[in-house]
């Protein structure tokens, strides 16, 4: 596999013996990421073959509070996802024995419905369309930051936790009807489009969490690739002129290097 070299190249996979994993910290800028939920207890299936990769993914998890079990070989991989219960499982595309869109595939003919991350190097569109309509529930190219991968997984485990569709959402004093499609500021109300409605939406339900470009892309535009434009600044920009202008502490953050994040002012 092609990815740990990808990986140091950009910067995303730094050195993983003889020092802790910090790598992963520099996503954000301005000092080191704070683990969303240090206490979660939430369990994660790792299924990847390539050890310096599982290394880098296994350290950070675990010090972002989750518990991580880690297979190398697909067949026990597949066995492992079987018979144990997870909140999540991360599966590499390619494994020796039995590769990982299979692996998914039996799951999803089992009867397991538990949320699965992709991970692969294989990122063209169509390669991202089979691998969810393997029964993948999200995919991450590499070579990726930890930062993304970690708020992706959280994504998954909330969705596949909710006891019934949310139908309000709430951050502080922000306020959004999904039936009625209204949203509102401290009791007034905020007209938005279309896709400033569908874009505030992604944000509030990853409140407190770094949302990427990557994932505005894919989920609020419908993106598999990088348009090379600025249509994400320009929605964002207005979306804060929206819900922040004339309020003395913003909602709407940017986490430099990293996206965005939308979350209570300290």
């Amino acid at each position: 596999m092609r990815c740990c070299s990808n990986l140091a190249m950009h910067g995303m996979l730094g050195p993983i013996s003889g020092s802790p994993l910090r790598q992963y910290d520099t996503v954000v800028s301005g000092g080191p990421m704070t683990p969303v939920n240090k206490d979660n207890n939430m369990r994660v299936l790792l299924i990847e073959d390539d050890q310096s990769v599982a290394d880098y993914i296994v350290k950070g998890l675990r010090e972002s509070g989750y518990r991580v079990d880690h297979l190398v070989d697909g067949k026990a991989g597949l066995d492992a996802a079987g018979g144990d219960d997870y909140d999540v499982m991360v599966i590499d595309r390619m494994l020796p024995t039995l590769d990982g869109l299979s692996i998914i595939k039996r799951v999803r003919a089992a009867g397991n419905n538990t949320p699965v991350l992709i991970l692969s190097a294989l990122g063209e569109v169509d390669d991202r369309v089979v691998g969810l309509k393997a029964g993948g529930d999200d995919y991450l190219t590499k070579p990726f930051a930890f930062a993304e991968l970690l708020a992706r997984l959280e994504a998954l485990a909330r969705r596949g936790d909710s006891g019934g569709p949310q139908t309000r959402l709430k951050v502080a004093d922000l306020e959004m009807d999904l039936l009625s499609h209204k949203v509102s500021r401290a009791g007034e109300n905020i007209i938005l489009q279309p896709r400033e409605f569908r874009l505030l939406e992604y944000l509030m339900k990853h409140a407190s969490q770094v949302v990427t470009r990557t994932m505005l892309l894919e989920n609020v535009w419908d993106y598999h690739f990088d348009p090379q434009t600025n249509v994400i600044d320009v929605h964002i920009s207005r979306l804060r002129q929206k819900i922040d202008k004339g309020f003395d502490k913003p909602l709407l953050n940017t986490v430099r290097g990293a996206g965005y994040m939308l979350n209570e002012p300290e």
